[in-house]
Protein backbone atom coordinates (compact mmCIF):
# COMPACT_ATOMS: atom_id res chain seq x y z
CA UNK A 1 0.00 0.00 0.00
CA UNK A 2 1.21 3.49 -0.78
CA UNK A 3 1.81 6.11 1.90
CA UNK A 4 -1.11 8.57 1.89
CA UNK A 5 1.41 11.36 2.48
CA UNK A 6 2.95 10.61 -0.91
CA UNK A 7 -0.43 11.07 -2.59
CA UNK A 8 -1.17 14.18 -0.54
CA UNK A 9 2.19 15.89 -1.05
CA UNK A 10 3.29 14.52 -4.44
CA UNK A 11 0.16 13.54 -6.37
CA UNK A 12 1.84 14.04 -9.74
CA UNK A 13 4.40 11.34 -8.86
CA UNK A 14 1.56 8.88 -8.31
CA UNK A 15 -0.30 10.01 -11.45
CA UNK A 16 2.82 9.55 -13.55
CA UNK A 17 3.41 6.08 -12.06
CA UNK A 18 -0.14 5.04 -12.92
CA UNK A 19 0.25 6.35 -16.47
CA UNK A 20 3.41 4.28 -16.88
CA UNK A 21 1.47 1.24 -15.69
CA UNK A 22 -1.34 1.94 -18.19
CA UNK A 23 -3.70 2.47 -15.23
CA UNK A 24 -6.48 4.96 -14.52
CA UNK A 25 -5.17 8.13 -12.83
CA UNK A 26 -8.60 9.37 -11.74
CA UNK A 27 -8.35 7.41 -8.49
CA UNK A 28 -5.64 9.81 -7.34
CA UNK A 29 -8.13 12.70 -7.31
CA UNK A 30 -10.64 10.55 -5.45
CA UNK A 31 -8.05 9.65 -2.82
CA UNK A 32 -7.00 13.29 -2.41
CA UNK A 33 -10.63 14.40 -1.98
CA UNK A 34 -11.34 11.72 0.61
CA UNK A 35 -8.11 12.42 2.47
CA UNK A 36 -9.05 16.11 2.55
CA UNK A 37 -12.51 15.33 3.86
CA UNK A 38 -11.03 12.99 6.49
CA UNK A 39 -8.65 15.67 7.77
CA UNK A 40 -11.47 18.21 7.77
CA UNK A 41 -13.66 15.94 9.91
CA UNK A 42 -10.78 15.25 12.31
CA UNK A 43 -10.27 19.01 12.69
CA UNK A 44 -13.96 19.57 13.44
CA UNK A 45 -14.01 16.73 15.96
CA UNK A 46 -10.89 18.05 17.67
CA UNK A 47 -12.41 21.55 18.03
CA UNK A 48 -15.69 20.19 19.38
CA UNK A 49 -13.92 17.95 21.89
CA UNK A 50 -11.78 20.85 23.04
CA UNK A 51 -14.93 22.96 23.45
CA UNK A 52 -16.65 20.16 25.40
CA UNK A 53 -13.67 19.73 27.71
CA UNK A 54 -13.48 23.46 28.43
CA UNK A 55 -17.21 23.77 29.10
CA UNK A 56 -17.18 20.63 31.28
CA UNK A 57 -14.67 22.32 33.56
CA UNK A 58 -16.81 25.48 33.56
CA UNK A 59 -19.92 23.47 34.46
CA UNK A 60 -18.12 22.04 37.45
CA UNK A 61 -17.59 25.56 38.82
CA UNK A 62 -21.14 26.85 38.13
CA UNK A 63 -23.50 27.37 41.08
CA UNK A 64 -26.64 28.58 39.25
CA UNK A 65 -28.67 25.40 38.53
CA UNK A 66 -30.59 26.82 35.55
CA UNK A 67 -27.49 28.13 33.80
CA UNK A 68 -25.70 24.88 34.59
CA UNK A 69 -28.48 22.83 32.97
CA UNK A 70 -28.37 25.03 29.85
CA UNK A 71 -24.67 24.31 29.49
CA UNK A 72 -25.24 20.57 30.00
CA UNK A 73 -27.93 20.54 27.31
CA UNK A 74 -25.66 22.46 24.93
CA UNK A 75 -22.84 19.98 25.51
CA UNK A 76 -25.22 17.09 24.91
CA UNK A 77 -25.86 18.58 21.46
CA UNK A 78 -22.08 18.89 20.94
CA UNK A 79 -21.73 15.22 21.88
CA UNK A 80 -24.33 14.32 19.27
CA UNK A 81 -22.38 16.29 16.64
CA UNK A 82 -19.18 14.47 17.60
CA UNK A 83 -20.92 11.10 17.27
CA UNK A 84 -22.31 12.05 13.85
CA UNK A 85 -18.86 13.19 12.71
CA UNK A 86 -17.29 9.97 14.02
CA UNK A 87 -19.80 8.01 11.93
CA UNK A 88 -18.91 10.13 8.89
CA UNK A 89 -15.23 9.55 9.59
CA UNK A 90 -15.68 5.77 9.61
CA UNK A 91 -17.43 5.93 6.25
CA UNK A 92 -14.74 8.18 4.76
CA UNK A 93 -11.96 5.99 6.18
CA UNK A 94 -13.54 2.87 4.68
CA UNK A 95 -13.93 4.50 1.27
CA UNK A 96 -10.39 5.88 1.33
CA UNK A 97 -8.91 2.50 2.33
CA UNK A 98 -10.91 0.85 -0.44
CA UNK A 99 -9.26 3.15 -2.99
CA UNK A 100 -5.80 2.88 -1.43
CA UNK A 101 -6.02 -0.92 -1.63
CA UNK A 102 -6.39 -0.72 -5.41
CA UNK A 103 -3.36 1.52 -6.03
CA UNK A 104 -0.29 -0.40 -7.29
CA UNK A 105 3.26 0.24 -6.18
CA UNK A 106 5.37 3.00 -7.74
CA UNK A 107 7.75 1.59 -10.39
CA UNK A 108 11.44 2.04 -9.64
CA UNK A 109 13.36 4.68 -11.55
CA UNK A 110 15.31 1.75 -13.02
CA UNK A 111 12.21 0.02 -14.39
CA UNK A 112 11.98 0.69 -18.14
CA UNK A 113 8.84 2.21 -19.58
CA UNK A 114 6.75 -0.08 -21.76
CA UNK A 115 3.13 -0.69 -22.66
CA UNK A 116 3.09 -4.48 -22.28
CA UNK A 117 5.25 -7.62 -22.09
CA UNK A 118 6.46 -7.15 -25.67
CA UNK A 119 8.59 -4.26 -24.37
CA UNK A 120 10.34 -6.15 -21.57
CA UNK A 121 14.12 -5.78 -21.74
CA UNK A 122 16.42 -8.78 -22.15
CA UNK A 123 19.32 -8.47 -19.71
CA UNK A 124 21.29 -11.54 -20.72
CA UNK A 125 21.08 -15.04 -22.16
CA UNK A 126 23.15 -17.88 -20.73
CA UNK A 127 23.84 -21.28 -22.30
CA UNK A 128 23.42 -22.73 -25.75
CA UNK A 129 20.04 -23.65 -27.19
CA UNK A 130 20.28 -27.46 -27.54
CA UNK A 131 20.30 -29.04 -30.99
CA UNK A 132 19.28 -32.64 -31.74
CA UNK A 133 19.91 -35.16 -34.50
CA UNK A 134 16.18 -35.91 -34.32
CA UNK A 135 12.95 -33.97 -33.98
CA UNK A 136 12.60 -33.23 -30.23
CA UNK A 137 9.33 -34.25 -28.67
CA UNK A 138 7.08 -32.14 -26.46
CA UNK A 139 6.52 -33.17 -22.87
CA UNK A 140 2.85 -33.81 -23.58
CA UNK A 141 3.93 -36.53 -25.99
CA UNK A 142 6.88 -37.82 -23.99
CA UNK A 143 5.13 -37.97 -20.61
CA UNK A 144 2.33 -40.39 -21.56
CA UNK A 145 4.70 -42.50 -23.69
CA UNK A 146 7.03 -42.93 -20.70
CA UNK A 147 4.13 -43.50 -18.32
CA UNK A 148 5.12 -40.57 -16.10
CA UNK A 149 2.30 -38.11 -16.93
CA UNK A 150 -1.35 -39.17 -17.08
CA UNK A 151 -3.60 -36.47 -18.48
CA UNK A 152 -6.73 -38.59 -18.86
CA UNK A 153 -6.90 -39.63 -15.22
CA UNK A 154 -6.19 -36.08 -14.05
CA UNK A 155 -9.24 -34.93 -15.99
CA UNK A 156 -11.25 -37.89 -14.70
CA UNK A 157 -10.37 -37.14 -11.07
CA UNK A 158 -10.83 -33.37 -11.15
CA UNK A 159 -11.32 -31.87 -14.58
CA UNK A 160 -9.65 -29.81 -17.26
CA UNK A 161 -6.05 -28.62 -16.62
CA UNK A 162 -5.29 -31.32 -14.04
CA UNK A 163 -2.97 -34.31 -14.44
CA UNK A 164 -1.31 -37.12 -12.49
CA UNK A 165 2.46 -37.65 -12.23
CA UNK A 166 3.48 -41.26 -11.88
CA UNK A 167 6.60 -43.24 -11.00
CA UNK A 168 9.79 -41.47 -12.03
CA UNK A 169 7.74 -38.41 -13.03
CA UNK A 170 6.40 -37.95 -9.50
CA UNK A 171 9.86 -38.67 -8.13
CA UNK A 172 11.47 -36.06 -10.39
CA UNK A 173 8.97 -33.46 -9.22
CA UNK A 174 9.82 -34.28 -5.61
CA UNK A 175 13.56 -34.32 -6.43
CA UNK A 176 13.37 -30.85 -7.95
CA UNK A 177 11.59 -29.48 -4.88
CA UNK A 178 14.11 -31.05 -2.48
CA UNK A 179 17.07 -29.92 -4.60
CA UNK A 180 15.82 -26.32 -4.65
CA UNK A 181 15.01 -26.17 -0.94
CA UNK A 182 18.39 -27.61 0.02
CA UNK A 183 20.14 -25.19 -2.32
CA UNK A 184 18.34 -22.18 -0.84
CA UNK A 185 19.21 -23.32 2.67
CA UNK A 186 22.89 -23.31 1.62
CA UNK A 187 22.35 -19.82 0.22
CA UNK A 188 21.30 -18.60 3.66
CA UNK A 189 17.51 -19.06 3.72
CA UNK A 190 15.57 -20.67 6.56
CA UNK A 191 13.03 -23.24 5.40
CA UNK A 192 9.42 -22.78 6.47
CA UNK A 193 6.53 -25.17 6.03
CA UNK A 194 3.48 -22.92 6.03
CA UNK A 195 -0.28 -23.53 5.89
CA UNK A 196 -1.77 -23.95 2.43
CA UNK A 197 -4.86 -22.03 3.54
CA UNK A 198 -4.83 -18.50 4.94
CA UNK A 199 -7.19 -15.86 6.32
CA UNK A 200 -8.50 -12.89 4.36
CA UNK A 201 -6.27 -10.53 6.37
CA UNK A 202 -3.21 -12.51 5.28
CA UNK A 203 -4.17 -12.44 1.60
CA UNK A 204 -4.89 -8.71 1.87
CA UNK A 205 -1.57 -8.04 3.58
CA UNK A 206 0.31 -9.74 0.76
CA UNK A 207 -1.45 -7.54 -1.80
CA UNK A 208 -3.57 -10.26 -3.40
CA UNK A 209 -6.86 -8.65 -2.35
CA UNK A 210 -8.86 -6.98 -3.73
CA UNK A 211 -6.89 -6.97 -7.01
CA UNK A 212 -6.85 -10.74 -7.62
CA UNK A 213 -10.06 -11.85 -5.94
CA UNK A 214 -11.24 -13.50 -9.18
CA UNK A 215 -8.14 -15.72 -9.30
CA UNK A 216 -8.36 -17.07 -5.75
CA UNK A 217 -10.01 -20.23 -4.48
CA UNK A 218 -12.01 -19.58 -1.29
CA UNK A 219 -13.71 -21.82 1.23
CA UNK A 220 -17.41 -20.93 1.12
CA UNK A 221 -18.00 -21.64 4.81
CA UNK A 222 -14.79 -20.39 6.43
CA UNK A 223 -12.69 -17.24 6.12
CA UNK A 224 -9.96 -19.18 4.33
CA UNK A 225 -8.31 -18.94 0.93
CA UNK A 226 -6.14 -21.55 -0.78
CA UNK A 227 -2.70 -20.01 -1.23
CA UNK A 228 -1.86 -18.74 -4.73
CA UNK A 229 1.83 -18.79 -3.71
CA UNK A 230 3.87 -19.28 -0.53
CA UNK A 231 4.63 -15.56 -0.74
CA UNK A 232 1.25 -15.00 0.95
CA UNK A 233 1.80 -17.01 4.17
CA UNK A 234 5.42 -15.84 4.31
CA UNK A 235 4.15 -12.25 4.33
CA UNK A 236 1.60 -13.12 7.00
CA UNK A 237 4.26 -14.86 9.11
CA UNK A 238 5.36 -11.54 10.64
CA UNK A 239 2.12 -9.58 10.18
CA UNK A 240 1.60 -6.90 12.89
CA UNK A 241 5.11 -7.45 14.29
CA UNK A 242 8.01 -5.11 15.03
CA UNK A 243 11.58 -6.33 14.49
CA UNK A 244 14.64 -5.08 16.28
CA UNK A 245 17.12 -3.77 13.70
CA UNK A 246 19.65 -6.41 14.79
CA UNK A 247 17.17 -9.14 13.82
CA UNK A 248 17.26 -8.14 10.14
CA UNK A 249 17.63 -9.37 7.47
CA UNK A 250 15.45 -12.48 7.49
CA UNK A 251 15.60 -14.85 4.50
CA UNK A 252 12.95 -17.56 4.18
CA UNK A 253 12.23 -20.32 1.68
CA UNK A 254 9.14 -22.48 1.48
CA UNK A 255 7.56 -25.10 -0.74
CA UNK A 256 3.83 -24.96 -1.38
CA UNK A 257 1.27 -26.08 -3.88
CA UNK A 258 -0.29 -23.01 -5.50
CA UNK A 259 -3.95 -22.68 -6.43
CA UNK A 260 -5.15 -20.15 -8.99
CA UNK A 261 -8.41 -19.85 -10.84
CA UNK A 262 -7.46 -18.82 -14.35
CA UNK A 263 -9.49 -18.58 -17.53
CA UNK A 264 -7.54 -20.43 -20.18
CA UNK A 265 -8.58 -20.90 -23.78
CA UNK A 266 -7.51 -23.96 -25.73
CA UNK A 267 -4.32 -23.76 -27.73
CA UNK A 268 -0.61 -24.49 -27.79
CA UNK A 269 0.09 -22.07 -24.93
CA UNK A 270 -1.80 -24.25 -22.44
CA UNK A 271 -1.04 -27.71 -23.78
CA UNK A 272 0.49 -30.23 -21.43
CA UNK A 273 1.37 -29.10 -17.92
CA UNK A 274 2.49 -25.52 -18.66
CA UNK A 275 -0.51 -23.85 -17.06
CA UNK A 276 -2.96 -25.25 -14.56
CA UNK A 277 -5.12 -24.37 -11.60
CA UNK A 278 -2.74 -26.23 -9.26
CA UNK A 279 1.05 -26.28 -9.41
CA UNK A 280 4.04 -26.53 -7.08
CA UNK A 281 6.58 -23.83 -6.32
CA UNK A 282 9.55 -23.15 -4.08
CA UNK A 283 9.47 -19.55 -2.88
CA UNK A 284 12.18 -17.21 -1.60
CA UNK A 285 11.22 -14.31 0.67
CA UNK A 286 13.20 -11.56 2.38
CA UNK A 287 12.59 -9.03 5.16
CA UNK A 288 15.27 -6.31 5.01
CA UNK A 289 16.01 -2.72 5.99
CA UNK A 290 15.14 -0.22 3.24
CA UNK A 291 18.78 0.69 2.61
CA UNK A 292 19.61 -2.99 2.04
CA UNK A 293 16.82 -3.90 -0.38
CA UNK A 294 18.72 -3.18 -3.63
CA UNK A 295 21.55 -5.50 -2.60
CA UNK A 296 19.03 -8.09 -1.40
CA UNK A 297 17.32 -7.94 -4.79
CA UNK A 298 20.59 -8.72 -6.55
CA UNK A 299 21.20 -11.64 -4.19
CA UNK A 300 17.76 -13.11 -4.80
CA UNK A 301 18.21 -12.92 -8.57
CA UNK A 302 21.56 -14.68 -8.27
CA UNK A 303 20.07 -17.33 -5.98
CA UNK A 304 17.24 -18.10 -8.44
CA UNK A 305 19.71 -18.05 -11.32
CA UNK A 306 21.87 -20.68 -9.60
CA UNK A 307 18.96 -23.15 -9.72
CA UNK A 308 18.81 -23.14 -13.51
CA UNK A 309 22.60 -23.01 -13.84
CA UNK A 310 23.05 -26.17 -11.76
CA UNK A 311 20.34 -27.92 -13.77
CA UNK A 312 22.29 -27.09 -16.92
CA UNK A 313 19.36 -25.33 -18.59
CA UNK A 314 19.72 -22.51 -21.13
CA UNK A 315 18.07 -19.42 -19.69
CA UNK A 316 17.59 -15.71 -20.12
CA UNK A 317 16.79 -12.87 -17.74
CA UNK A 318 14.25 -10.19 -18.62
CA UNK A 319 13.56 -6.93 -16.82
CA UNK A 320 9.85 -6.25 -16.83
CA UNK A 321 8.68 -2.91 -18.17
CA UNK A 322 6.17 -0.69 -16.37
CA UNK A 323 3.24 -2.06 -18.38
CA UNK A 324 3.98 -5.67 -17.35
CA UNK A 325 5.06 -5.02 -13.77
CA UNK A 326 3.18 -6.88 -11.03
CA UNK A 327 0.76 -5.02 -8.76
CA UNK A 328 3.00 -4.85 -5.69
CA UNK A 329 6.40 -4.73 -7.38
CA UNK A 330 8.59 -1.71 -7.93
CA UNK A 331 11.03 -3.70 -10.07
CA UNK A 332 10.98 -7.29 -11.36
CA UNK A 333 13.33 -9.62 -13.21
CA UNK A 334 11.97 -12.80 -14.82
CA UNK A 335 14.06 -15.89 -15.47
CA UNK A 336 12.97 -17.96 -18.46
CA UNK A 337 14.33 -21.37 -19.47
CA UNK A 338 14.38 -22.86 -22.94
CA UNK A 339 12.11 -25.83 -23.64
CA UNK A 340 13.34 -27.69 -26.72
CA UNK A 341 10.15 -29.62 -27.48
CA UNK A 342 7.79 -26.67 -27.03
CA UNK A 343 10.39 -24.56 -28.87
CA UNK A 344 9.88 -21.58 -26.57
CA UNK A 345 11.04 -19.75 -23.47
CA UNK A 346 9.13 -20.56 -20.28
CA UNK A 347 9.08 -18.31 -17.23
CA UNK A 348 10.18 -20.21 -14.12
CA UNK A 349 11.02 -17.37 -11.74
CA UNK A 350 9.86 -13.84 -11.11
CA UNK A 351 11.98 -11.90 -8.60
CA UNK A 352 10.51 -8.66 -7.25
CA UNK A 353 11.45 -5.89 -4.87
CA UNK A 354 8.19 -4.80 -3.25
CA UNK A 355 9.84 -2.13 -1.03
CA UNK A 356 7.47 -1.17 1.84
CA UNK A 357 4.27 -1.92 -0.11
CA UNK A 358 3.43 -5.21 1.62
CA UNK A 359 4.86 -4.07 4.95
CA UNK A 360 2.35 -1.20 5.08
CA UNK A 361 -0.57 -3.50 4.28
CA UNK A 362 0.55 -6.17 6.75
CA UNK A 363 1.85 -3.68 9.34
CA UNK A 364 5.39 -5.06 9.56
CA UNK A 365 7.97 -2.66 10.98
CA UNK A 366 11.38 -2.54 12.61
CA UNK A 367 12.90 -0.41 15.37
CA UNK A 368 16.08 1.38 14.18
CA UNK A 369 18.88 1.45 16.73
CA UNK A 370 19.41 5.20 16.30
CA UNK A 371 15.75 6.23 16.35
CA UNK A 372 12.72 5.94 18.60
CA UNK A 373 10.36 5.91 15.60
CA UNK A 374 9.53 2.54 14.05
CA UNK A 375 9.89 2.23 10.27
CA UNK A 376 8.29 -0.02 7.67
CA UNK A 377 10.80 -2.52 6.35
CA UNK A 378 11.14 -3.79 2.78
CA UNK A 379 10.08 -7.21 1.50
CA UNK A 380 11.23 -9.10 -1.57
CA UNK A 381 9.92 -12.28 -3.13
CA UNK A 382 10.92 -14.64 -5.90
CA UNK A 383 10.26 -18.10 -7.26
CA UNK A 384 13.14 -20.39 -6.61
CA UNK A 385 11.75 -21.88 -8.85
CA UNK A 386 8.26 -22.79 -10.13
CA UNK A 387 7.14 -26.18 -11.26
CA UNK A 388 6.01 -27.67 -13.54
CA UNK A 389 7.78 -25.46 -16.11
CA UNK A 390 11.24 -26.24 -14.75
CA UNK A 391 10.31 -29.92 -15.07
CA UNK A 392 9.17 -29.37 -18.66
CA UNK A 393 12.58 -27.87 -19.49
CA UNK A 394 14.41 -30.80 -17.89
CA UNK A 395 12.29 -33.35 -19.75
CA UNK A 396 12.54 -31.67 -23.15
CA UNK A 397 16.18 -30.55 -23.05
CA UNK A 398 17.50 -33.85 -21.64
CA UNK A 399 15.51 -36.12 -23.95
CA UNK A 400 17.12 -38.80 -26.12
CA UNK A 401 16.15 -40.12 -29.53
CA UNK A 402 14.51 -43.23 -28.06
CA UNK A 403 12.19 -41.01 -25.97
CA UNK A 404 14.02 -41.54 -22.68
CA UNK A 405 15.17 -38.69 -20.44
CA UNK A 406 18.61 -38.29 -18.88
CA UNK A 407 18.29 -37.21 -15.26
CA UNK A 408 20.50 -34.14 -14.60
CA UNK A 409 23.39 -35.13 -12.39
CA UNK A 410 22.49 -32.59 -9.72
CA UNK A 411 19.09 -34.28 -9.20
CA UNK A 412 20.34 -37.86 -8.92
CA UNK A 413 20.90 -37.85 -5.13
CA UNK A 414 17.09 -37.46 -4.77
CA UNK A 415 16.22 -39.93 -7.56
CA UNK A 416 17.22 -43.14 -5.79
CA UNK A 417 19.89 -44.02 -8.35
CA UNK A 418 17.76 -43.39 -11.45
CA UNK A 419 20.00 -41.88 -14.12
CA UNK A 420 17.72 -42.32 -17.12
CA UNK A 421 13.92 -42.30 -17.19
CA UNK A 422 12.69 -44.94 -19.59
CA UNK A 423 9.28 -46.29 -20.50
CA UNK A 424 7.77 -48.27 -17.64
Amino acid sequence: MLDIRLIRENPDVVREALKKRQADVAVVDSAIALDGRRREILGEVEKLKAERNAVSKEIGRMKDAESRQEKIDAMRAVGDKIKALDDDLRDVDAELMSIMATLPNIPSYATPYGVDESENVEIKTVGEIPTFDFDPQTHWDMGPALGIIDFERGVKITGSRFYVLSGAGARMQRALISFMLDLHIKQGYTEKYTPFMVKTATVYGAGQLPKFVGNLYKDHEEDLYMVPTAEVPLTGYHMDEIFEEADLPRYYTAYSPCFRREKMSAGRDVRGIKRGHQFDKVEMYMYVKPEDSDAAFEKMIADAEEVVKLLGLPYRILQLCTGDLGFGATTTYDIEVWAAGCDEWLEVSSVSNVTDFQARRANIRYRPEDSKKNRFLHTLNGSGTALPRIMIAVMENYQQEDGSIIVPEVLRPWMGGIEVIEAE
